[in-house]
C-alpha cells in the first residue's frame, strides 16, 4: 500500500524510496551528490499555500575528499549535519570539529559555517528548514545518474558556484570573504547535551539524552524546542524481541506532522490504516504524510531508524509518555508502557 518510487512524488502522499534513490543532484566539481528524500512539495496539501515556513527538506549527501564550498551563512534557513560514514570537518560559528559516524551538528540562521568532507567516502544525513531552500541545489546543480558519487569530476567548484550565484538570483546563501576561521579543537565534555533554543551546537555520537517508552528508545539529535518548533530529529531504536510495542497497537494519526523514517539498521514495518504492512529495509526511506494513521513494528533483533519530522512527532510521544534512560544501548528487559500516560500524551499532542 506504500508505493516504492525512485523519486519523491509531486504531492503529499506516503511513499518508499529504495537505497540510493531520491532526487539526485551534483554540484559540478564537488565530487559529491545530494539525494533529496523529501521537501516542500511532499509536505504541502494542494489546497494550502506553500510558504515553506513549516516544511523541511531531508537529504543524504555523499562525497569523496574534496574542497569545502566556502564560509557562508543563511539568513533564514536552519541547517543540520549528521555523519553516517567517513569524516567531516565542520566549522560552526566559533567552533570547529572533526565529526565521525553518529556525530551531529546544528547550525541556526545567521551562523557562519563551512563543511569539508575528509573522506575517503563521507556520507551525511542533512535537513534544511524551510524545505524550499533546497531549490538552491536545484539551481546550481545538475542531475546525477551514476551509482555513488562523481569522483572523477575535476571541474572548478568555486568557479562554478561563482558563476551560478550571479545567475540564480536571490538565494539564502551568503558567502563571507576573509573570514577568520576558528581552529580545530578536541570535543568538549559538555557536547553531550541539547542546549537552549537558537544556539548552534555539536553533539557527540551516542552521548546525548535518551528516553525509553516500553521497548522503544529515542536518542534526540534536536527537539522542536531547540528550533522554535520547526522540526525534530531522533534515532528511534527497538527490537523484535520486545513485547512492549507502544506503536504497534492503536493507529496513530499526526494531523499536521509528516514523518520521514530513514532505516539505518534492521527492518522497520509500517502499516497504514486500511492497508497492508510495508517492510522497509536498511538503506531505505519511508515517508508517512500528515493526516495518515499508521502503526510501526520492528522486524529485526536490532532496528535503528533516524526520524525526521516537521514538528513534534513520534519522538515527542516517547519523551513525554516514557522516561529518561541512563544506559547507552537497548536493555535486555524493558518496562511496561503506562497506558494512561500514553493516551494523555497523544491527546495533548493532538494525535
Amino acid at each position: 500500500t506504500i508505493p516504492a518510487l525512485t523519486h519523491p512524488p509531486p504531492t503529499r502522499t506516503p511513499y518508499l524510496l529504495p537505497q540510493l534513490h531520491g532526487e539526485a543532484l551534483t554540484i559540478p566539481g564537488s565530487k559529491g551528490v545530494f539525494r533529496i528524500l523529501t521537501s516542500t512539495a511532499q509536505q504541502t496539501s494542494s489546497s494550502s499555500s506553500s510558504s515553506g515556513t513549516s516544511t523541511i527538506a531531508v537529504f543524504t549527501s555523499g562525497s569523496v575528499a574534496a574542497d569545502a564550498p566556502g564560509f557562508h551563512y543563511h539568513n533564514h534557513a536552519h541547517d543540520v549535519f549528521l555523519v553516517t560514514k567517513g569524516f567531516l570537518k565542520l566549522w560552526n560559528g566559533p567552533k570547529c570539529r572533526i565529526m565521525g559516524p553518529g556525530d551531529f551538528a546544528y547550525v541556526p540562521p545567521g551562523v557562519v559555517h563551512n563543511p569539508e568532507p575528509l573522506g575517503p567516502n563521507t556520507e551525511t544525513l542533512g535537513l534544511v528548514a524551510p524545505g524550499d531552500w533546497v531549490d538552491f541545489f536545484r539551481k546550481v546543480g545538475e542531475e546525477y545518474r551514476g551509482i555513488l558519487v562523481p569522483e572523477g569530476d575535476e571541474r572548478d567548484l568555486r568557479g562554478w558556484l561563482g558563476g551560478k550565484m550571479r545567475d540564480v538570483g536571490e538565494v539564502d546563501v551568503h558567502f563571507v570573504r576573509g573570514y577568520e576561521a576558528p581552529e580545530i579543537k578536541e570535543w568538549e565534555e559538555g557536547e553531550c547535551v541539547l542546549p537552549a533554543e537558537g544556539e548552534g551546537y555539536f553533539l557527540r555520537a551516542d552521548r546525548g539524552p535518551r528516553w525509553m517508552l516500553g521497548g522503544v528508545m529515542s536518542r534526540p539529535f534536536i527537539c522542536a524546542a531547540q528550533c522554535g518548533g520547526r522540526f525534530a530529529i531522533s534515532s528511534i531504536e527497538s527490537s523484535c524481541v520486545y513485547r512492549e510495542e507502544p506503536f504497534g497497537g492503536a493507529f496513530l494519526r499526526f494531523v499536521e506532522v509528516d514523518h520521514c523514517f530513514v532505516v539505518m539498521e534492521g527492518e522497520l514495518r509500517v502499516l497504514l490504516e486500511g492497508g497492508e504492512w510495508t517492510v522497509v529495509q536498511s538503506g531505505q526511506t519511508v515517508v508517512v504524510s500528515a493526516g495518515r494513521a499508521f502503526k510501526l513494528a520492528f522486524g529485526s533483533r536490532y532496528v535503528r531508524v533516524v526520524s525526521f519530522t516537521n514538528g513534534e512527532g513520534l519522538e515527542t510521544v516517547v519523551h513525554k509518555a516514557g522516561a529518561t534512560f541512563d544506559g547507552y544501548v537497548l536493555p535486555d528487559e524493558v518496562g511496561k508502557v503506562d497506558e494512561e500516560k500514553f493516551r494523555s500524551t497523544c491527546l495533548d499532542l493532538g494525535v
